[in-house]
């Protein structure tokens, strides 16, 4: 890869073009749930499908966002690696992330301090390829301004090694972790339903150990941050519960999403 990682999935999981992707940004804020004011989100969890069809659940949790603006100046965003399969998380080696909004610097400051945990690793293969960053990148961009953000791919990796990484550069308001996991994948409707609204409980309840792969792709993110925000003595509430179903999908095999707030 050379200084900037390109954009792998633009034209396909969102518009390719500045205008067309700006126009599919307004349309999932204009589906996302209204959720009552409260305190400031401190982190979100928000889903990684198309935009057709998790782009409101998303915008649900970046709604939250948006009142930091010029507060928040770095994220950790954390995703599973759905392509390269590895033991532990990997940070890229490049300096830069291509949107169509323009490129997003890397952190390259929080890159060097999480290098020097266990079960970290700097390689660009997993990256290459991976949705469940690069989807959340333009609403970053568009919720937050111009922020570093360090993209995180997580492999096989333990709770607390997640969460050793998100405590290392989570240090203030100034920085916010970003995790992205979709929920329940390609159960019938209602049974996915059923399935996301336990895994929700089970979220809120802070029981990290009944998260699984079945609950969530991105069960060991989540689960790290779980661990992190208990740490803090943070909650975890969710805010969004859909799926593919609602949004654009066939109700006979759907994926599940969900939009949750840390604070």
């Amino acid at each position: 890869m050379s200084g900037t990682r390109r954009a792998a999935v633009a034209g396909m999981f969102y518009p390719a073009s500045a205008n067309a992707l700006r126009a599919a940004l307004g349309a999932a804020y204009a589906g996302a749930a209204v959720v009552e004011p409260s305190a400031p989100a401190v982190a979100v969890v928000a889903p990684h499908a198309g935009y057709v069809y998790s782009g409101p659940i998303a915008a649900t949790a970046y709604c939250a966002l948006r009142p930091l603006a010029g507060t928040v100046t770095r994220v950790v965003l954390l995703g599973p690696s759905h392509h390269v399969p590895f033991a532990g998380v990997a940070v890229p080696t490049v300096d830069a992330l291509a949107t169509p909004l323009g490129d997003v610097r890397v952190d390259t400051e929080a890159r060097a301090c999480v290098l020097g945990l266990p079960g970290v690793i700097a390689a660009d293969a997993p990256h290459a390829q991976e949705h469940s960053l690069e989807v959340h990148l333009p609403f970053i961009v568009d919720a937050l301004g111009d922020v570093a953000v360090l993209p995180v791919a997580v492999g096989r990796a333990t709770d607390d090694v997640v969460a050793a990484v998100i405590d290392a550069v989570w240090d203030g308001p100034s920085m916010i972790p970003i995790v992205s996991t979709d929920l329940s994948h390609y159960l019938p409707y209602r049974e996915a339903a059923v399935r996301d609204h336990i895994t929700a409980a089970q979220v809120e309840a802070g029981r990290v150990e009944e998260i699984g792969p079945y609950d969530a792709c991105g069960y060991r993110p989540l689960r790290g941050l779980m661990v992190a925000a208990r740490r803090r003595n943070l909650a975890v509430k969710a805010v969004d519960l859909r799926s593919s179903g609602d949004t654009a999908g066939d109700a006979a095999r759907v994926v599940g999403y969900g939009a949750f707030l840390v604070g």
